[in-house]
């Protein structure tokens, strides 16, 4: 069978590449071997959303009597907040299936393999094509501890399938993304909750400042947080687990729960990717490319979290797959991959885009640094939020946004105006120039911009 160009992986970079392929022209087969939307909308950001959004009701309504609202006996029922989420995860997955079948996209479900430059076989078909792009994502990835692949220790995709796993307590090795949306999500169900990271603090890609910030509010709800926890072994059985870490000091502890998570991070899948003969460059596991996902074999790209040196996000996998089509129909990338936000749904919300105060000055960049706090916005005040901030970071010489930080509710949809900003190289003035409604939890923008023009 003879494609124009063959895409292997069915996630948010595999089949936004698969969509723009169709329109620029392009006779398009695209390989998934489970379902399309990859881990991200089947068992990651998506159903971890849509769970967030049930327990964080949830809590809220646990404390309706601070707003004059009396509620009685309040109570959640688990696997009916897990059939929700598979609803929402099975439309959204509807919706993909409806759009390459609008494109007139040939999927293919199975495990694709490529066996030579143009050459990709799935069962018992051979499939010839000009161009190839690898899009098969990542999983999880365990670091050496004795006991991590034990029965008790579960990673992402066991609470997130299905019914999922509920624990009266829980330890989770890795304070990433995954593992504090994981420690609010079962928090605010009234789990006990254990967070051991290796690192200096939780969330290690972001500002310490944030990971502070959040520690502390982590703590409050009655977490407990170790960083520099260096985990030695895990033992037990499902329902009574073991963990065994030392501390940043060297101290040995032991904390005992129902369950363990393995969030320790994630790596390229490629398993079963490259048959005999085929060699691509790797770093690490995944694939070297350049800037535009061009590897070492030509006519062959890569994008998304098989990429080597990748920031693993699904908006980063999506736009390396609009620039790919792009390059590979001799056009310039439309997307700008130089600003890329980050954000993180825990209560409150985290969001990061641009530099942060230390990166800047690492660059040596002179930098003038503003902050405006929840605690003096109406829209915080009236929804009883905790403390937070907006933090923008600027070039002292010429007053030009380079990065922003936030803390605060509906910080991952108000850091989309920051990185247009960023990216339009913005100044301090020509951000505080924009009016923003009253009362919103975006007049913090105003806020964070005027304090940084008194100075």
């Amino acid at each position: 069978m003879n494609f124009d160009i063959a895409i292997i992986g069915g996630g948010p970079g595999g089949y936004t590449a698969a969509e723009h392929a169709a329109k620029a022209g392009l006779q398009v087969v695209l390989f998934e071997k489970e379902q399309l939307g990859g881990t991200c909308l089947n068992r990651g950001c998506m159903p971890t959303k849509s769970l967030l959004h049930g327990a964080e009701a949830y809590e809220t309504m646990r404390h309706a009597e601070d707003l004059g609202i009396h509620v009685g006996e309040l109570s959640f029922d688990f696997a009916a907040m897990h059939r929700r989420k598979n609803q929402v995860v099975e439309e959204l997955r509807k919706g993909v299936e409806k759009l390459m079948k609008a494109g007139k996209i040939t999927v293919v479900y199975g495990q694709a393999q490529i066996t030579a430059p143009g050459v990709v076989v799935c069962g018992e078909e051979t499939y010839e094509v000009k161009d190839i792009v690898i899009a098969t994502g990542s999983k999880v990835s365990y670091p050496p501890i004795p006991g991590i692949r034990d029965e008790g220790v579960y990673n992402s995709r066991d609470i997130l399938e299905g019914e999922g796993k509920m624990f009266s307590s829980l330890v989770i090795v890795g304070g990433g993304v995954v593992g504090v949306e994981c420690a609010s999500l079962y928090m605010s169900l009234g789990c006990e909750v254990t967070v051991l990271e290796a690192a200096d603090h939780i969330l290690p890609f972001m500002d310490k400042e944030i990971a502070q910030r959040l520690t502390m509010m982590l703590k409050k709800r009655g977490a407990k947080v170790e960083a520099k926890a260096m985990v030695q072994k895990i033992e037990g059985t499902p329902g009574a687990m073991s963990v065994t870490y030392t501390d940043k000091k060297g101290g040995e502890h032991t904390v005992t729960a129902e369950g363990v998570l393995a969030a320790a991070g994630r790596g390229a899948n490629l398993d079963g990717l490259l048959g005999p003969g085929v060699e691509l460059e790797l770093f690490k596991g995944a694939v070297v490319a350049d800037e535009v996902g061009r590897t070492s074999i030509p006519h062959v790209y890569v994008i998304g979290d098989a990429k080597a040196k990748n920031i693993q996000l699904a908006h980063v996998a999506e736009a390396q797959g609009t620039n790919v089509v792009a390059v590979i129909a001799g056009k310039e990338p439309p997307v700008d991959m130089s600003v890329v936000p980050s954000c993180v749904y825990t209560v409150p919300e985290i969001a990061s885009v641009g530099m942060t105060e230390e990166q800047a000055k690492a660059a040596d960049i002179q930098v003038k640094a503003g902050k405006y706090l929840t605690g003096a916005n109406g829209k915080c005040l009236i929804e009883n939020t905790d403390s937070g901030y907006v933090k923008l970071v600027t070039d002292k010489a010429t007053g030009r946004i380079l990065g922003a930080q936030l803390v605060c509710p509906r910080a991952t949809d108000m850091v989309g105006e920051l990185a247009v900003a960023i990216q339009k190289g913005l100044t301090v003035d020509g951000l505080f120039a924009v009016i923003h409604p009253h009362p919103t939890f975006c007049e913090m923008l105003t806020g964070a911009a005027e304090a940084l023009r008194e100075e």
